[in-house]
């Protein structure tokens, strides 16, 4: 049997694999990577956004050598060196105040405890959150998960509320200014508000929506909703799990495009993962010490921010900061974003997002503004790309957008040479 047949015999059917032989990555090397027979990749899509820095990044694989050497596991029982060094570095760029950091293996599990902080204090089981979001695979974050394709069972331990906000490009606010839209949205979420009744526990949104399809509101918005929020005693959760660590280039944490107004505005909660173990398991959630504090029970952590994955995402996050892969972003990602819109292409209805997020809504064409979504352009897109030695992602409600989000440190020569195979397998598609 073939490793994608046994695949299929021994795990779900519903779990997700991409193309239509699908690839055994065997190596990576910078921004490239290798699958099982030797055909060369440039990555695009960085396992979901979680290599961030590199692949093989020396300075991760040394550390998790070293520690791998001394210790592998202990659990949150004991004191734990490398977790604490990378909690605290964690804690001073976060910009929250007073701030405590939990360690988890995923963004799905951090979600699923911002929602219990946030449910605990407010002793509210009522969650608001946004339509076309995605927020993790657990029961309670898919009670939160605003986009159905991802969200199997409408049973749940919350009552969520989705507001509008998450996206521009399809709203029925589409037409209106950025001023006018996040009025609208305010409007929208008072309203929901005063029908809601009783105590809402927590906002939580994605400042850029992953899964959603690298869908947002215009900056501000959210910043908007955070002073309704702290009107009405309600917590604002941001999930950084796929903006964070300065993937958009403009800022650090993808919440701050939103109270550049307000300076001394910060989300109660933010939330992380992906990319900041670089491709080992880690995620983590970030508070003021009154919310992190507030749990009446006792907890632990098995295997989050145990010993060797600390020591691999300090080593990542130090090299992200001295490299400065933040400002690297903001300066190549707009190779890719000026050579998509000078594309000019019929099956390409919308191209957003910041620094190296970039996404790439795929329309049939003719079918006018905003344009009838194309799942099976997008499929072709992916393929070609693969075909052409690329790797890209897909998403969005109908799972017709390219999501375009490389490694930070990608090379301006780099990301021509993605552009061009993206170009040519975009225009393949349209002919």
């Amino acid at each position: 049997m073939t490793l994608h047949e046994r695949t299929r015999a021994v795990l779900p059917s519903w779990l997700a694999l991409y193309y239509d032989e699908p690839i055994e990555i065997d190596r990576g090397e910078g921004r490239y990577v290798w699958d099982a027979d030797g055909n060369r990749y440039l990555d695009f899509f960085g396992g979901i956004l979680t290599t961030m820095t590199e692949h093989a990044l020396p300075a991760v694989t040394k550390a998790v050598a070293e520690q791998a050497g001394k210790i592998i596991h202990t659990s949150t029982l004991y004191l734990n060196r490398p977790m604490v060094e990378l909690c605290e570095e964690i804690a001073e760029v976060s910009q929250i105040p007073d701030a405590k950091v939990f360690l988890t293996t995923s963004g799905t599990e951090a979600n699923d405890l911002a929602l219990l902080l946030a449910a605990s204090r407010n002793g509210s089981n009522q969650i608001l959150a946004l339509r076309n979001s995605y927020h993790g695979r657990s029961f309670s974050t898919i009670a939160i998960t605003g986009n159905s394709a991802w969200s199997p069972t409408s049973l749940s331990p919350f009552q969520t509320y989705y507001v509008h906000g998450g996206q521009q490009y399809r709203s029925p606010f589409a037409r209106l200014s950025d001023g006018e839209f996040i009025a609208a949205c305010v409007a929208d979420l008072k309203d929901t508000l005063d029908q809601a009744g009783g105590t809402v526990a927590a906002l939580i949104a994605e400042p850029i929506q992953g899964v959603g399809g690298f869908t947002s509101g215009p900056d501000g918005l959210l910043g908007a909703f955070a002073e309704v929020l702290r009107e009405r005693n309600i917590l604002w959760i941001s999930d950084e799990v796929q903006t964070g660590w300065g993937r958009t280039g403009e800022h650090f944490w993808g919440w701050q495009a939103h109270c550049a107004d307000s300076p001394g505005q910060t989300p109660d909660i933010v939330t992380f993962a992906k990319g900041i173990g670089n491709g080992l398991s880690m995620g983590g959630v970030i508070a003021p010490a009154a919310i992190m504090d507030g749990l009446s029970a006792n907890s632990i952590s098995t295997f989050g921010g145990s010993p060797l994955t600390a020591a691999g995402a300090l080593a990542n996050l130090r090299h992200l900061r001295e490299h400065d892969l933040q400002g690297n972003a903001a300066a190549v990602g707009p190779i890719l974003f000026e050579g998509l819109r000078a594309l000019d292409s019929p099956i390409v209805g919308d191209i957003r997002g910041k620094g190296l997020m970039v996404g790439v809504e795929l329309v049939v064409p003719g079918s006018g503004t905003p344009g009838a979504p194309s799942p099976a352009l997008a499929s072709a897109v992916l393929q070609g790309c693969k075909e052409r030695g690329l790797l890209v992602g897909k998403g969005g409600l109908k799972g017709n957008v390219l999501r375009i989000a490389p490694p930070l440190s990608l090379k301006a020569a780099e990301a021509a040479e993605g552009l061009s195979l993206l170009t040519a397998a975009l225009q393949d598609a349209a002919s």
